[in-house]
């Protein structure tokens, strides 16, 4: 990573909700997720505070680097409905080595309706990557050791 990020590097991100980032299409299998109101759903808010942060960070990011959200602390205060645009604040708190942290606060032009951190690790992407070939390769063993018992 680029020395460059500091604290209080912020931008904000805008993005009108579809229906398909609604509760019901959070998980279609979940039979219980189906019955919910179809508003903006936790799991994609999480998701565009998420994206908003990786805006911050691409401008310090070296060739071949990327982040990985790491932890997310935030609330979900209000309902926000399909074809409202929300509009998420991101601003970078803290620079720990290679473990970024971010305050992050959405809003749906009517009501604040998420607030709270996250952190992101930036990592070497080939590196990366060569651990994730390496676990999927223990779960293949794991699961013909299992399926031999």
């Amino acid at each position: 990573m680029k020395p460059t990020l500091q604290p209080g590097a912020r931008t904000e991100f805008s993005f009108r909700i579809p229906a398909t980032k609604t509760v019901p299409h959070l998980y279609p299998e979940a039979h219980e997720f189906q019955q919910m109101p179809t508003v903006f759903a936790t799991g994609f808010m999480v998701g565009l505070m998420e994206w908003t942060c990786l805006h911050v960070l691409a401008p310090h990011l070296e060739e071949g680097e990327g982040s990985l959200g790491v932890h997310i602390d935030v609330s979900h205060l209000a309902a926000t409905l399909p074809g409202q645009t929300v509009t998420v604040e991101a601003e970078c708190t803290k620079v720990d080595g290679r473990r970024i942290h971010f305050h992050v606060k959405a809003h749906d032009g009517l009501d604040l309706i998420g607030e709270g951190d996250h952190q992101r690790m930036v990592v070497d992407w080939e590196k990366f990557e060569g651990r994730v070939n390496d676990k999927a390769k223990r779960a293949r063993v794991d699961a013909v050791m299992r399926r031999s018992t």
